[in-house]
Order: C-alpha cells, then sequence, then structure tokens
C-alpha cells in the first residue's frame, strides 16, 4: 500500500516542484523592478532622495535652457519627482525651500481631497445638498434655487450662481442659472470648506491637519484673505501633495484619500467642460472652457504635456502635473510668467515645451 502511495505522490511533486520550468519567460522576476516602487519621503523631516537625469537618461544638455526659461519667466522655485524621488529641484529670486508661497487656485484640489476624505468617513455626501448642512440664505437665490446645489455642483463649479465677482457673502451668490446647467469657475467652491467644518464638528484648519497635512508630511497653512482662503506652503510640500495623487491616494501604506474618489476628481465631471474634474484640469480631452469666458475652445488644454496628465493650476502660474504615464510630478511656484491670469495661460505650453526637450 506505501509503494502505491509513493508512486502516486513522488510524480505529483515532481509535478509541481519542476511543472513551470519550461515556461521561465512566463513567471514574475522575484524582485520587483525598482521603477515599479513609488519612494516616499519622510514625514517627519524632509529628508528626500534623489535620482540624477543622467540616471533617466534626460537630455541633460537641456536642464541648463530649462532652468533659463523659467528664471526669465518669473519663477521662484521648480520641482521635478521620478516616481517620488526628486530629479530637479531648483529656486531662484531669493526664494529656498524653506520659503513658503501661496498655491492659489492649486490649492482648491486640497478642498477636493479633504471632501472626498470627509465623505469616505461617513460625515457628509457629496450628492446631499449644501444648504443640508450650512443651512438655507448661504446665497440670495430663492429657497428652490438654492436647494438645487449640491456639494457635487460646488467641486464641479457647475452651483449655477454668478461669478462676475468672487464674494461670497449672500448677497455676492446670485442666481444665474439652475445647478448643473452653467459651468463656472468661482470661489463659492469655499463653502465646501464649511460644509465638511459643519459636518465633521470641527474647525476647517483642524480636519485638514489631521486628516491631510500631518499625515503626508506637509508645512505650511491657510490664509484668510478677504473672501478667499488661500493655502501657503514651501515647494516641497506641494510636491508631497503631488505624490499622493501620484499614487493614487495612498501614502506608504496608508490610503489617504479614497481611490474612488479620487479617480472622479481626475476624469471629467460634467458635460459642459470636459476638462474639469473636481478642481482638477484634465488634459488630453477635446474641448475645455476658462476661467471667466461661457466659451468652448476646440483642442487639449495642454497640447504639449501627455494626455494623461491632470494639473492643479493657480492664478499667476501656480502649477501642479501630475503625469502617471511618465512617473513625473512637476511643481512650479513664482509670479506670473507675464500678464496676470486665473489658472491656464500660454506659460503652460511653453513650459512643456522646455520640460519634454529634457525628458524626451
Amino acid at each position: 500500500m506505501k509503494t502505491a502511495i509513493n508512486l502516486i505522490i513522488c510524480p505529483l511533486f515532481v509535478l509541481l516542484f519542476f511543472g513551470c520550468s519550461g515556461n521561465d519567460t512566463d513567471t514574475e522576476p522575484e524582485n520587483e523592478d525598482i521603477e515599479t516602487t513609488i519612494y516616499f519621503p519622510l514625514i517627519d523631516n524632509d529628508t528626500w532622495e534623489s535620482t540624477s537625469v543622467t540616471d533617466l537618461d534626460w537630455n541633460e544638455a537641456e536642464l541648463q535652457n530649462l532652468y533659463d526659461f523659467l528664471e526669465e519667466n518669473n519663477s521662484k522655485s521648480f520641482m521635478i519627482l521620478y516616481n517620488g524621488k526628486i530629479v530637479v529641484e531648483k529656486y531662484f529670486n531669493d526664494h529656498d525651500e524653506d520659503t513658503n508661497w501661496y498655491w492659489a487656485s492649486a490649492g482648491k484640489t486640497l478642498t477636493t481631497a479633504i471632501t472626498g476624505i470627509a465623505q469616505e468617513e461617513g460625515y457628509l455626501n457629496i450628492n446631499d445638498k449644501v444648504s443640508d448642512y450650512i443651512g438655507t440664505g448661504w446665497t440670495s437665490a430663492t429657497t428652490e434655487q438654492e436647494a438645487l446645489i449640491t456639494n457635487k455642483h460646488l467641486l464641479t463649479m457647475t452651483s449655477g450662481l454668478d461669478d462676475s465677482d468672487d464674494d461670497i457673502a449672500p448677497e455676492d451668490l446670485t442666481y444665474l442659472a439652475d445647478a448643473g446647467t452653467r459651468w463656472a469657475y468661482h470661489g463659492v467652491f469655499l463653502k465646501l470648506q464649511d460644509v465638511v467644518a459643519t459636518a465633521t464638528g470641527s474647525t476647517w484648519n483642524s480636519y485638514f491637519n489631521s486628516k491631510l497635512k500631518d499625515e503626508i508630511g506637509m508645512n505650511g497653512f491657510w490664509f484668510p484673505f478677504e473672501s478667499t482662503n488661500v493655502y501657503w506652503s514651501n515647494t516641497r510640500s506641494m510636491a508631497r501633495f503631488g505624490l499622493l495623487m501620484y499614487a493614487n491616494g495612498k501614502w506608504e501604506d496608508s490610503q489617504i484619500i479614497p481611490e474612488g474618489f479620487l479617480n472622479e476628481a481626475i476624469n471629467t465631471s460634467q458635460t459642459i467642460n470636459e476638462a474639469y474634474g473636481y478642481m482638477w484640469w484634465l488634459n488630453g480631452k477635446e474641448s475645455y472652457h476658462l476661467p471667466q469666458t461661457q466659451f468652448e475652445f476646440n483642442g487639449e488644454l495642454i497640447p504639449n504635456a501627455p494626455n494623461d496628465m491632470y494639473a492643479g493650476l493657480g492664478k499667476n502660474d501656480q502649477k501642479l502635473y501630475v503625469i502617471p504615464s511618465k512617473k513625473l510630478v512637476i511643481i512650479r511656484m513664482g509670479d506670473a510668467a507675464s500678464e496676470e491670469n486665473f489658472a491656464l495661460s500660454t506659460f503652460d505650453n511653453d513650459l512643456w515645451e522646455k520640460i519634454n526637450n529634457l525628458i524626451d
């Protein structure tokens, strides 16, 4: 009996042990390719690993041309991360790695992230009416018109409220169209910060710090100015947030921003402006709208940039670009390259021409 069992077991053992040996080309390598492993800097200090332009086989001869272009166009800082590691970090005009600068509307994306976190924790639902959280009368629209506006309409810039003035007192938030029928870039998105504070029973700053800033090691602060609330930080902190987005909302093993919500945020969010998600600008679409206009422009947002790029764009050329296909996060802070602008400018396309000369 024992002999019979051995006759059965031995061939099975041989099959299991050697059965795949003839298909080595189909098996996964034992060691994961280092390029597929995202690097995360430490949270409690600014130690950050780097890799070089030459290591990546980029065109090093173009690096100085990029620096000259940035400096000539009023830049204060510029960073490129490749899979989380610093490749380029350059400062201009008395700016350095410890200097804070304003994100302007690129910081809208922080409000998006926090809204998604609060929804995941069960405090709010983006499909609920704004007035469910902050009460009625937050606009000067009728009760019926105001009741049409959901948190999602604020995320997508489709509240239907007048965008001719960025003030957000009730008397300034006048009705122009039913929510969801008109796209207009407007400061009313800040009401989401009130929604989050009310829903969580906390303050906006406290919830933001505990759920995002402290979790990924950012520095910085929110600065209320007139009717706005603007985030200020050093360049590396903007890069940390960009890295979090590139990693699908994860920081190492912790899911900070819910992945499902993040995927909604970086895809077309409504039918009016194809190039807009949840306060993220999207490249590679067939058309786009710009702030302060109701015109539709044909073509891609930034033709020289990769199609899968999405971006936080702020006044006077604050730039946060995330490019998954290239494993890149790119930051630019500074004054306006030429004329003042709300978000997109011709500088974006010109800058991407210089970046392509470097990385291609």
